[in-house]
């Protein structure tokens, strides 16, 4: 937990705006992503409890009782609500609530009270989506119009049966299923993105700093000489007209930004954190390949785990739910593995957890926070603003929401069963003894296991709870994968970004650069 929340601080204050950062808004952000990050640690911690009650051969442990196996699984349950209220908390409360309280505060700087019934009423309307869900997911049916001949829906049917009917769970499930939905789409737009962006960037680097400052200074004195040409039309006396007014003040905007610019590349120039990452170059290199490796890993798991699903499952009306693998994928054949050696699947399974988060970060600060066609804020070292940084949070909390379902994509068999086995009896005929002997070989668990012999994690239960969620989860995965392809063939395009890349723009004020030496 401490190793967590040093995570998310040194994370906040990475990206915060050393002159507008503020108490509550930090606080806000920290906790927001400790709580996603606890909430997707509790699906390793599932998996291996599932795994842990069987020995390797298939038999129950003595202590792995139905009392005691149906009590760890509510606890796990219970432990996945409970964190889940808290995210609901966030989303609909907290967040928003700190959020229009700094709009409020921006435009109103002296009445407390004024801003605070002002974020409260605005909260108010978050409050009553939350309010909607949780009331349509009280009631929602669950049942489907079966199709003939269903057996994989019957049978997932009566996992559910025992999984409870609480009207109160099942209401916070849907709304945590739909928060899930825009996690989904903040995937699809930003870490789908980031799993090209940031690998080929670390491969193609940067652009020189004193190769950037010459042209620059190359630039200042083209928009020099273009001001000086445009004001010696008014040598006698005459005034300018109105165009060269108005191109006059556009070229002093653009040479205040080339200056802000000279400034930024000659503290780079003599920084030594600069000179520290020229020499590690070589690294960031075998690091970038590393990691467009394990992308395209995961966009073969996720595509072979798609296809398996279009091709085996019970179809739209089951939401594409199978049990099981019939198309195998590399990441579904290593976590079982790992998983026999403690910890080697927890801490790839963290890894993959962190790498989505990376991934995600590097989307968005590549491609900032839009609302449609709208860009609403730029994400940038030191500089994000608060409003910024809880937008940040709150799409970072969504994504990690929907991780769990992304893993159980990349590795359906793992998330449902870990790796338990189940014995199967064989009979056999041995030389020299009449007639056959009855012996018991252990199987992995799948769909054919007897209910009793395997049990299903309530991470797989709770991600397919309601069947139409998981139809859009199987579309979105198909997005998924082609919107990374889009992006890795756009981060091929492109060439090696800026040295100062995001660091200056022209809506920056100059007192922005009294803060170089922070960063530099």
């Amino acid at each position: 937990l401490q190793a967590i929340l040093i995570f998310c601080w040194v994370y906040v204050r990475k990206y915060q705006s050393r002159r507008e950062s503020e108490v509550i808004s930090t606080i806000t952000a920290i906790f927001a992503l400790a709580v996603a990050l606890i909430s997707s640690a509790l699906l390793p911690v599932d998996i291996f409890l599932v795994s842990y009650m069987k020995n390797q051969n298939g038999t129950f442990k003595d202590w792995a009782d139905a009392n005691v196996s149906r009590q760890i699984e509510d606890t796990v349950l219970y432990g996945y609500y409970t964190l889940y209220s808290i995210i609901l908390f966030c989303v609909f409360l907290w967040i928003p609530f700190v959020y229009f309280y700094y709009e409020e505060k921006e435009e109103d700087d002296g009445n407390t009270c004024s801003q605070v019934k002002t974020a409260l009423k605005y909260t108010l309307g978050f409050l009553t989506i939350c309010a909607v869900l949780l009331l349509i997911g009280a009631f929602v049916p669950l049942d489907i119009p079966n199709k003939k001949n269903s057996t994989e829906w019957e049978k997932v049917k009566l996992l559910f049966e025992e999984f409870g009917s609480s009207h109160g769970l099942t209401a916070l499930s849907f709304s945590i299923s739909s928060l899930t939905v825009i996690g989904m789409l903040a995937a699809i737009t930003y870490t789908a993105y980031g799993m090209s962006a940031l690998p080929l960037n670390l491969i193609k680097g940067t652009t020189s700093a004193a190769y950037e400052r010459l042209e620059n200074t190359e630039d200042i004195e083209e928009v020099e000489q273009r001001m000086l040409r445009i004001k010696s039309k008014c040598r006698d006396g005459r005034p300018l007209s109105s165009r060269d007014r108005r191109t006059v003040q556009q070229l002093e905007e653009r040479l205040r930004t080339l200056r802000r610019r000279e400034r930024h590349l000659e503290s780079i120039e003599k920084s030594w954190w600069a000179k520290f990452c020229e020499a590690i170059r070589p690294l960031k290199i075998v690091w970038g390949v590393f990691f467009i490796v394990v992308a395209l890993l995961f966009t073969v798991s996720l595509f072979l785990s798609n296809l398996d699903k279009a091709l085996h499952s019970a179809g739209f009306d089951s939401g594409f739910i199978i049990l099981g693998t019939n198309l195998t994928n590399p990441l579904n054949m290593l976590l079982p593995v790992l998983q026999t050696v403690f910890p080697l699947d927890y801490i790839l399974i963290t890894t993959i957890v962190m790498y989505f988060i990376f991934t995600s970060m590097a989307g968005i600060r590549n491609m900032g926070i839009w609302f449609f066609w709208i860009r609403l804020y730029k994400i940038r070292r030191g500089k994000t603003r608060p409003q910024a940084l809880l937008f940040l949070c709150m799409i970072l909390l969504l994504i990690v929401l929907h991780t769990s379902y992304m893993i159980y994509s990349l590795a359906p068999q793992y998330v449902m069963y870990g790796s338990q086995k189940y014995l199967v009896q064989s009979n056999k005929t041995t030389d020299g003894q009449p007639g056959n002997v009855t012996t018991f070989v252990s199987k992995d668990c799948d769909a054919d296991a007897p209910e009793d012999q395997c049990i299903v994690t309530r991470t797989y239960l709770f991600l397919h709870k309601f069947w139409f969620f998981s139809a859009v989860y199987y579309f979105g995965n198909w997005a998924f994968i082609g919107v990374f392809l889009i992006g890795l063939i756009v981060s091929c395009c492109k060439g090696k970004k800026s040295v100062i890349e995001g660091e200056v723009d022209e809506d920056d004020s100059d007192m922005s650069d009294d803060e170089l030496s922070v960063y530099y």
